[in-house]
């Protein structure tokens, strides 16, 4: 292979509001926390267990206005994007590393207010199924002999 790829695509949960960060130049930059899980039985103790992963998202101008003005904490996304390491001093001096994803594309799933609203509404109104007698009638049978089928 001639090139190398550096892709990731990730559907999770915003695990908190888009923080927005304007500049002089009028560009923006909007930051979020995504939470994955991975769900398996533990073969050990048969129990369910839930792993959660959490990347942090960076969106930039247009898009991260997007973001800001229609996504919320809990709403489901899917994000596309590439991986980007920064390097930076903290207030003692140390260096620090954060792993960041670059989002160049994303998707919105579900938003909290709808997933809100389903519930509410699935739990106000159950589903009633209507009663239905079997009829004894049946439909006429249609004979066409001039099919354009091939087979």
């Amino acid at each position: 292979m001639a090139g190398t790829l550096n892709k990731v695509m990730l559907i999770g949960h915003l695990g908190d509001e888009v923080k927005m960060h304007y500049f002089e130049g009028g560009g923006c930059v909007g930051r979020f926390p995504l939470a994955t899980n991975e769900t398996y039985v533990s073969k050990q103790t048969n129990e369910r267990v839930t792993n959660t992963e959490w990347h942090n998202i960076v969106v930039r101008n247009k898009g991260a206005e997007i973001c800001e003005k229609y996504l919320s904490k809990g709403d489901k996304v899917y994000i596309e994007g590439r991986l980007k390491t920064r390097k930076w001093q903290d207030e003692g001096g140390n260096e620090r590393y954060s792993t960041e994803i670059q989002c160049t594309d994303f998707t919105f799933l579900s938003t909290k207010k709808e997933s809100e609203a389903n519930a509410s509404n699935a739990a106000a109104s159950p589903v009633s199924k209507p009663e239905t007698k079997p009829e004894a009638t049946k439909a006429p049978v249609i004979e066409d002999d001039e099919d354009d089928l091939p087979f």
